[in-house]
């Protein structure tokens, strides 16, 4: 009977310390969670700037989108405009050419 009595003790004892150690486990993780100091308001915080910076990922790369589409455009253009050039240099008659150029520095040095 003694050892029944004996073990129902040392169970009731290690009951007991298993509650104390859940509720000490239990405040722990209340101030964790706290949503001011603990573990909680930093995650909230960090989703809060992961939100903020997707955005601005977002405004970034529909502008370099938009910039990029432009340029392309541009340098469309500007192949265009040279293979015009080209062609012209190359069936304008000689003579065409140097009048052109003595129209061109007239006008450049009554504009200066």
């Amino acid at each position: 009977m003694t050892m029944t009595l004996f073990l129902q003790a040392a169970l009731v004892v290690a009951g007991l310390s298993v509650a104390g150690f859940c509720n000490v486990l239990a405040r722990r993780l209340r101030k964790l969670n706290d949503l001011e100091t603990g573990l909680g308001g930093a995650i909230a915080v960090m989703a809060a700037e992961i939100s903020r910076l997707e955005t601005a990922l977002a405004v970034a790369q529909a502008g370099a989108t938009h910039a990029s589409d432009g340029l392309a455009r541009e340098i469309e253009k500007a192949k265009s405009e040279r293979a015009y050039w080209a062609l012209q240099q190359q069936f304008m008659p000689q003579a065409a050419q140097s009048r052109r150029l003595r129209r061109r520095r007239t006008t450049e040095a009554a504009d200066a």
